[in-house]
Parts: structure tokens; C-alpha cells; sequence
């Protein structure tokens, strides 16, 4: 005898499946779908209030239209077939409402979709009540144009029903949650759909109060019931009138240009300033109000979008084993991000540092494995690299603090020359097929002992090139909130108080963020041919003076009168302005708008090596102050200091 079925074969069943036999040991339990009968009960329960809310402004809607169609004065024989036809006219109503899913919906959240429903509703039920009034036809019949009415008005009416939350929430709001009043800037497409969310979700806190557009044409004009009042100039005036709490630039390819003029007018209006994410930022294509925040220093230096050929930096990492040395600093850390975005088959991190490795780790997808050692240690790195063989090499381990290694300039020589040259020997024995040096714009024309160093790093790459390896280098400046440059020393000085000090008021320098730099760095190593030196386009330089007043304004404070700002004087190894490429260099463009490529002389090995060893001696005895002064006048002769038969 064929036992019952159990729940474990029910389960997958349809939840209407339920047989005519189904009795009590049918019923379901935990997890089951209930049968149809309790559906039916469930949704009636849920339904009845919005369905009975559907019977009274049905009668509602045909009662008005016929006391309407006859001036208050209705014929008692139209009395007595309306009240014979109305039963009909609520059943086709309310059967058209539940066949359309007007029952069962979450009305706060209704969008177009559901206000199609609620049309299709009406106007299907309208039409059968039409049809049902003309069929019926004599002297009895109800008049069409009532019908008609009639279902006109129960199309607005159950709308106004479901879409109540909707239209009439807009002030919803406790005393103790009121929300900011903001003007907006910009009301293109990125505008429109903020603006739209911050309407939608009064959560947030934020009430828009009017809208400002460089497009005359849109003034005078609204945007989802928000004016649009006028152009930046008013902002001012504005803030003052309509009694703005803050200001959100709605512009996310906003130039740097454009974001100072607009913080120099909320200054002057003293209201804060936030903005959308710039377009590189966002992720997909639609913006919301969780997107808006607060104005950083890299939206007032305002760099144009990098475009990053992503299919050629594709083909050198996507499948390759890679190793990124100084993996725990913040552009090794960078680089590692955005190498595992490129599918590798395994990504190598390398840091003397366990804290800042144990950092670089978190949060990578990739296959990741972790080195732990220095690449001043020669045996070390040729260990490292012949064990694991990685096709491309990213190093970025390096002493990069001017005044710093100018008192202790062996360390500079240490890291930054001896450490290149072990990773380099050690890359070019495991048959590495490509080595990116990160250099610096120090580099160039040097006059301290770390952009003489990472000079002579640069020499010992582009000597080895055509050993079956293709070896470059990469320039660039200043990176902003990396660990100890300028950025986060202003802030911490703000924070304390200040005072800020600046070392000479015409000091100046090139400004990009850790991500933009590293995206020109991948897009620089696939360019490369080998033996070449490429520089990113750095923009224009940022006065230091400009940029301390910036970020004390940044932190809501006036320079001078709430924090102090000081001139100290220029430290040793210090340039009032860094050059990008050496004159004597033979430049050219990459085919990248921001890449300039250069080629100069290629350094002869056999005199890199001799001067190396040389150098290595000067450290070992402890002659400090010779080693600085014979580093930095290698540098100073630049193409005839390591070209072969010259010391």
C-alpha cells in the first residue's frame, strides 16, 4: 500500500497543487507552501480593506456623475436602473481591479509601473461597464455619459487611494528630524536624478529649495516642482534669501576650475558645500543621495578623467604571475587593488613591513601570496623570484622623505639603488618578461640625495634592458594622502591647532590622486618598448601657500584668524618647483594624452656596475657626506656620468 507523500517529495510542488483529497495530514508544515484555501483566506484578510475602499468609491464615482449629468435633478425612473446597475458596475470594477494586481502591491514604493496597473484597472473596467450598460439598453439603462464619468472618476480615485503616501507626504517631518534646506548646482541628467532621490527619501534629511544653471534657458523653469532660480553668480544672494543650509555641486565632471569658483562663492556666503562623486567614482550609471559628500582637496585641484586603455594593460597582467615590491606603501598598495582587477594568476606582495603588508592584503580577490622580506637583501630577493617566477614586476619599494635622507643619505643608496639593483639582477635570472621602476619627478635635475638615488635607479633598469626583459621606468609627482607628504602633515597641524608651516611662499607642486596615478602607471608599462622613461602629465603645479589656506577653509576654518600659517623656510634638498622632464632627454609622445615617453642614452652596464660597487664601498666605510656629494654629482652630469670609458 502506497504510503501518504511526504513534505521532503511535496516540497518542490507547485503551492496551488493541492488535490481534492488533500485532508488533514495534508496540511502543511515549516517551511511548506500553504495550500490553496489558506492563500485564498490570507489574501482576502490582507486585500479586504483596499478592495472595500474600491466598492465605496465606485458607488461614489457613478452616484456623482448621475446627480452631475441631470444638475441635482435625477428622473426617478434613472434612480431605479442605477441602482439595478450599480452591483454590476462595482463587480466588473473590482474583477478588472484584482485580474490587473492592483491587490497585493506595496503602495509606498509604487513607481510607473504600478500607476500603469491602476490605469489598465480603470479603463478595462470601464470599458465592461460600458459594454454591460449598452447591451442592456431601453428606457432603463443608465446614460453613457454617466458610465463614462463614472469610470473616469474611479480611475483618479483609485489612484489617489494607492498613491496617497506619495502625494502627499511632502512635509512629513518631525520637529527634532528637520531637514537641511539645499540649493543645488547643476540641473543636467546627474542633478535630475539626485534631485529625484532626495524627493523620494525625505530620510535623508535634506530638503532642496531651488536649483542653479549656467543654461540661461533653463532659468525660470522646474525640475520635479524645484525652481530653477538662476546662474552660479546668484548663489550668494540666494543662500542669504531663501535661507540655504548647504550647497551640493550636482555636477560630476566638474572641472577644478569650477569647483573652486563655486567653494569661493559658498565662502563667501558661508554655507558648507558638498558634491557628487566625480563620474570615474560612481559605480554603474545611476546616482543617488547616499552618493553626496563632502568636498575633498583633490575636487578643488580638479584633474581632467584619466581614460585608461583597459584592454592593453588587460594583456600584460590578465593570466601572469605579478609581484608589486613595497606592496604595504600606499602607491604598492594601489597597484596592488588595481592589478587584481585584471584577472592575474597570482598576485605577489612584497614588504619589510608586516603592518602595512598585513594591510595591503585585506580585501583582494586575487590569489594572493605574501612576501616578508627587504630588498636591500640580495640572496633574499633571488630567492623570492626564482621560487615563484612572476612574469611582470611593479617596484615601488623605495625612502622617499627629502629631508629626511639627507641626513641619512646611505639609506637612500641602500634602498633606492641597492635594493633596485637586487631586484632587478633577481628579475632578469627568473626570465621576468616585464619591470616597471616607480620613479619620481625628483628625479629629474636632482639636488637632493632621494632624487639623486632614484636617478641612479633609473640608470640601473633602462642598463639591463634586452635581456630578454622589457624594463622602464615611471615619473611622477607628488600623490595626494599618501603616508607623510604634505596633505596629511597640514591636517594633522590643523587639527592641532596649527600653526601650518610652509617652507617658502613660492614653493609649489605637482598634484594627482594615489588611483589616477597608479591607472597611468598600468596604462605607462603596457606602452613601454623597453629602456625608456615615462613621465605622467601631472597638470599644473599647486602653490603650497594655496593649498595650506584651502585645507584650513576645507576644515571650516579661516587661515590666519583660527589657524595660523607659518613660513619656515625651504629645508635642505628642497626645489621651489620639481621639473617633470629633463631638457637633454629626447621626448615624444606616447599616443596617451597623459604619457610623455623619453630615451635617453642608454647607461652602459659594465660602468653602472663599477660605479655601484664604488658607491657600496663609500657606505661601508661610514663616508657619509662623500657618498651624498658623489651621488648628487653623478646625477648633476647626468648622460656622460655612466656612459661607458667615464667615470
Amino acid at each position: 500500500m502506497a504510503e501518504p507523500a511526504t513534505e521532503q517529495s511535496n516540497a518542490p510542488r507547485d503551492e496551488f497543487e493541492a488535490g481534492p483529497m488533500a485532508g488533514p495530514l495534508a496540511r502543511p508544515s515549516h517551511g511548506r507552501s500553504p495550500r490553496l484555501p489558506e492563500r485564498i483566506v490570507r489574501h482576502v484578510r490582507r486585500d479586504f480593506p483596499l478592495a472595500f475602499l474600491d466598492l465605496g468609491v465606485v458607488v461614489v464615482a457613478y452616484l456623482v456623475s448621475l446627480v452631475l449629468r441631470f444638475n441635482g435633478h435625477v428622473p426617478r425612473v434613472y434612480w431605479s436602473s442605477f441602482w439595478d446597475f450599480l452591483p454590476a458596475a462595482v463587480a466588473l470594477h473590482l474583477l478588472c481591479n484584482f485580474i490587473t494586481g492592483l491587490y497585493g502591491q506595496m503602495w509606498r514604493y509604487a513607481s510607473i509601473y504600478e500607476a500603469r496597473r491602476v490605469a489598465l484597472a480603470g479603463l478595462s473596467g470601464g470599458t465592461a461597464v460600458v459594454v454591460l450598460d449598452l447591451l442592456t439598453g431601453g428606457v432603463r439603462a443608465v446614460p453613457v455619459s454617466v458610465v463614462a464619468l463614472g469610470a473616469i472618476l474611479s480611475i483618479l480615485a483609485f489612484g489617489a487611494v494607492r498613491f496617497q503616501s506619495r502625494l502627499f507626504a511632502f512635509d512629513r517631518r518631525t520637529a527634532s528630524q528637520e531637514a537641511k534646506r539645499i540649493l543645488l548646482v547643476g540641473a543636467g541628467e546627474a542633478g535630475a536624478m539626485v534631485l529625484k532621490d532626495l524627493l523620494h527619501n525625505r530620510s535623508v534629511g535634506l530638503k532642496p529649495v531651488g536649483i542653479l544653471d549656467d543654461d540661461r534657458r533653463k532659468a525660470g523653469r522646474s525640475l520635479y516642482g524645484v525652481p530653477i532660480l538662476g546662474t552660479r553668480a546668484q548663489l550668494p544672494d540666494l543662500v542669504s534669501r531663501l535661507g540655504v543650509d548647504e550647497v551640493l555641486l550636482a555636477i560630476p565632471a566638474a572641472t577644478g576650475d569650477l569647483v573652486r569658483d563655486v567653494a569661493a562663492s559658498c565662502e563667501d556666503a558661508n554655507v558648507a558645500l558638498r558634491v557628487l562623486p566625480s563620474v570615474k567614482e560612481i559605480v554603474g550609471s545611476r546616482i543617488t543621495a547616499r552618493d553626496i559628500r563632502d568636498l575633498r582637496i583633490e575636487d578643488l585641484l580638479g584633474r581632467q578623467q584619466v581614460v585608461t586603455d583597459l584592454d592593453t594593460v588587460r594583456a600584460i597582467l590578465r593570466g601572469r604571475r605579478v609581484l608589486v615590491t613595497g606592496a604595504g606603501g600606499s602607491i604598492g598598495s594601489e597597484i596592488a587593488r588595481q592589478v587584481s582587477g585584471f584577472d592575474p594568476a597570482a598576485l605577489i606582495l612584497l614588504d619589510h613591513d608586516e603592518t602595512h603588508l598585513h594591510d595591503a592584503l585585506v580585501g583582494l580577490g586575487t590569489p594572493t601570496e605574501a612576501v616578508l622580506a627587504d630588498v636591500r637583501e640580495r640572496g633574499a630577493m633571488h630567492q623570492v623570484l626564482m621560487m615563484l617566477r612572476p612574469h611582470v614586476v611593479f617596484h615601488a619599494a623605495a625612502h622617499k622623505h627629502v629631508p629626511l635622507l639627507e641626513a641619512f643619505p646611505e639609506e637612500a643608496f641602500l634602498t633606492n639603488v641597492i635594493g633596485t639593483a637586487n631586484v632587478v639582477d633577481a628579475s632578469v635570472a627568473a626570465g621576468v618578461e616585464r619591470f616597471v621602476l616607480i620613479s619620481s619627478d625628483k628625479a629629474v635635475l636632482p639636488v637632493s640625495v632621494m632624487g639623486a638615488t632614484k636617478w641612479f635607479a633609473e640608470q640601473i633598469v633602462r642598463s639591463v634592458h634586452g635581456n630578454g626583459c622589457t624594463f622602464c621606468a615611471v615619473r611622477f609627482g607628488n600623490v595626494l594622502g599618501s603616508r607623510g607628504s604634505v596633505i596629511p602633515t597640514f591636517f594633522g597641524q590643523i587639527a592641532r591647532g596649527g600653526p601650518v608651516t610652509v617652507t617658502d611662499p613660492s614653493m609649489a607642486r605637482y598634484f594627482m590622486s594615489i588611483q589616477e596615478a597608479v591607472e597611468l602607471v598600468l596604462q605607462a608599462s603596457a606602452l613601454s618598448q623597453g629602456g625608456d622613461v615615462l613621465t605622467l602629465e601631472m597638470g599644473e603645479p599647486v602653490s603650497i601657500l594655496d593649498l595650506a589656506r584651502r585645507l584650513i577653509r576645507l576644515s571650516g576654518l579661516v587661515p590666519g584668524r583660527d589657524v595660523p600659517i607659518e613660513i619656515v623656510g625651504a629645508r635642505p634638498g628642497e626645489k621651489l618647483i620639481e621639473d617633470l622632464v629633463d631638457p637633454e632627454d629626447e621626448s615624444a609622445p606616447s599616443g596617451h594624452p597623459g604619457i610623455v615617453v623619453s630615451r635617453p642614452p642608454v647607461p652602459d652596464l659594465p660602468t653602472v656596475r663599477r660605479t655601484l660597487r664604488e658607491l657600496e664601498a663609500l657606505v661601508s666605510e661610514g663616508r657619509r657626506e662623500e657618498l651624498a656629494e658623489r651621488v648628487k654629482g653623478l646625477s648633476a652630469r647626468r648622460q656622460g656620468a655612466l656612459v661607458g670609458g667615464q667615470r
